[in-house]
């Protein structure tokens, strides 16, 4: 009886691990490929020069990079806290505030909306 117990313990815990590694690869394969999604569009609202204001302690503002997740890195982010008096010269009265065709928006926007804004004729879905 022993001999089974250990027999049917060790098939468990195979199966356990067998579950974690496949749940992990999913869920890590899966971040990869959505992480830079959104690099076409992240690059044409930077050739469009559209730029984000906003601060590292904002959250309405880690929000926005969220939204991009990895291809936030293509998108012009002027820190308010590092740049002030560019802040202030772009008229930036809160965060984030995306500039798109020298024009102010303040607040989060969806990417629809900067899309709209922005005039991108691409696919953000």
């Amino acid at each position: 009886m022993k001999k089974k117990n250990k027999i049917l313990f060790a098939s468990i815990l195979i199966l356990f691990t067998i579950a974690v590694l496949f749940y992990s690869y999913k869920t890590i394969s899966g971040n990869a490929i959505n992480a830079d999604k959104y690099n076409e569009f992240a690059k044409y609202l930077t050739a469009q020069n559209a730029k984000i204001y906003g601060t590292d302690w904002c959250p309405h503002c880690q929000n926005q990079k969220k939204l991009f997740g990895g291809s936030f890195k293509y998108i012009d982010y002027i820190d308010c806290d590092k740049n002030r008096q560019e802040c202030l010269s772009a008229g930036v009265q809160g965060y984030p505030t995306w500039k798109i065709n020298e024009k102010n928006y303040p607040g989060e926007q969806s990417l629809e909306r900067l899309a709209q804004l922005s005039k991108y004729a691409g696919d953000i879905q």
